[in-house]
């Protein structure tokens, strides 16, 4: 497969903005909801005290770098996305509940996996995710079709985004698992592929082709497509803040065309 070698791009402002903010405050609470939904309300209040960060907050693990911190801020911003978008797909998705019981498990477990990578991430920064309202196309969960196309599209650049990871963290400790952890993210791409051939007719299924990352309709025939994972051209964290900021950040998913 050849790669797509021109990510999104944003502004260097709004790239050192998300950082900034990813580093030093907190954001809105409107998405609490869904990670409420998926643990309890003790581990929904420890991800997100309702308050604004203290502009000093707890250290982050020793050995860390200000690269290793950036990327793995991304990361934790963007795993947080994951549960968000899983989490909604389950509870508010109406093809969803049309499934069959093997598929719903596909998406319940990879809420889960999606979890337990955010949990690691903070457990190594030591803060929380600084964005807990999160903004997509519209209809993100009213159409299966979209649905589909943004959580491959989101897979698409989790994948490459560690793959960042690999190649810029500073120990190997990291660089493996950030390996570790990109392998699960494609498995999530290739399982949303899985789905698609599944949606009922009733939800506007069989769906036969979806629209990842690089913006052309691919096949879902066969869902592993891939000899090797795409890196998107991303080669540096702030590459793959550009793709995630209409989706954590008002203006920028004005400017997209999300539902703000």
């Amino acid at each position: 497969m050849s790669e797509h070698e021109t990510p999104v791009q944003a502004s260097a402002s709004s790239r050192r903005s998300f950082l900034r903010t990813a580093a030093v405050t907190g954001a809105g609470v409107a998405g609490l909801g869904a990670f409420a939904g998926a643990a309890d309300a003790n581990a929904a209040n420890w991800w997100f005290p309702r308050r604004r960060y203290h502009p000093h907050p707890t250290p982050p693990a020793v050995g860390l770098t200000q690269g290793d911190l950036d990327i793995l801020m991304a990361a934790e911003i963007a795993e947080a996305l994951a549960v968000t978008t899983y989490s909604n797909i389950i509870d508010t998705a109406p093809f969803f509940a049309h499934l069959e019981a093997d598929d719903q498990g596909y998406l319940r477990s990879a809420l889960q996996e999606e979890m337990s990578h955010y949990l690691l991430e903070q457990s190594v920064t030591n803060r929380p995710t600084p964005y807990t309202t999160f903004y997509y196309p519209s209809k993100m969960f009213a159409d299966a079709q979209t649905t589909l196309n943004v959580l491959v599209t989101l897979e698409d650049a989790f994948i490459a985004a560690y793959l960042v990871g690999v190649r810029n963290f500073s120990t190997p400790d990291l660089r493996v698992t950030s390996a570790r952890i990109m392998g699960i993210e494609s498995d999530h791409r290739t399982l949303a592929r899985v789905v698609a051939p599944n949606v009922a007719a009733a939800d506007g299924g069989p769906i036969e082709t979806v629209t990842g990352f690089q913006g052309t309709a691919e096949s879902v025939d066969p869902p592993n497509n891939n000899g090797y994972e795409r890196t998107l051209g991303l080669t540096d964290i702030s590459q793959a803040i550009d793709a995630l900021l209409p989706f954590v950040n008002g203006p920028s998913a004005a400017a997209a065309g999300f539902d703000t």
